[in-house]
């Protein structure tokens, strides 16, 4: 493989956000197996995948002005490892196949929609409410959603007490997040709700959610 091609796969690997994708395809794979078997499972794990590479690489593109105003460096459009065109070839690619490998695992045409509407929502944060005060809502639908696309393809709602998991744990997550480039991202005009609320009530709500998890699953 010639040196171009091995910094171009390098680049699209880093801007799905590494640790975050294999974060959740870990929690997609155990969520699954809740209902289906390992090789079915490990399924529906590569369309959640797929779809994860989607959205951050849609977030690498839009962000890139901003990146790059910033001098990024971490970036991988900013470091030059990969440009803005390969970017929006590789998301329609995997865009598409995130769908189809959804369509033929055992998520079907009910967990293939759901999955396309947790993809729309993580998409629109990354296009324009990550700058508003409902920055937390893609993080409800998105995450609290995913236990929705695993059960209801097996004919079943999840539990109470697992979507509400997902939507506190992910809550919070968010709200922590940000904190590392807070001052930053007010200086752009990013105006997420943590933002607005500044890094001490960030931390705050975060904690609250965390502790909300845990008294819930007490009850």
């Amino acid at each position: 493989m010639q040196p171009r091609q091995m910094k171009t796969i390098s680049g699209l690997i880093k801007a799905t956000h590494f640790g975050p994708t294999v974060l959740v395809v870990t929690i997609s794979f155990f969520l699954s197996r809740m209902q289906y078997s390992v090789p079915d499972s490990f399924r529906i794990a590569i369309a959640i995948l797929a779809g994860q590479c989607v959205v951050g690489w849609t977030n690498e593109l839009v962000d890139y002005p901003l990146d790059s105003a910033a001098a990024r460096s971490n970036k991988t459009l900013v470091a030059g490892l990969i440009t803005t065109n390969q970017l929006r070839i590789a998301i329609t690619i995997t865009l598409l196949a995130a769908l189809l490998l959804s369509l033929v695992s055992p998520l079907g045409v009910i967990g293939t929609l759901v999955h396309a509407l947790l993809l729309l929502s993580a998409t629109a944060y990354n296009l324009y409410l990550k700058k508003t005060v409902l920055s937390v809502l893609p993080y409800v639908i998105s995450f609290g959603g995913l236990p929705w696309a695993v059960y209801l393809s097996a004919g079943k709602n999840p539990p109470l007490w697992l979507y509400l998991g997902f939507i506190l744990l992910s809550s919070a997550f968010h709200f922590l997040n940000v904190l590392k480039d807070l001052e930053m991202d007010i200086s752009q005009g990013v105006l997420g709700l943590p933002q607005r609320v500044g890094k001490r009530a960030s931390l705050v709500i975060a904690a609250l959610l965390v502790v909300a998890w845990i008294i819930f699953l007490q009850v």
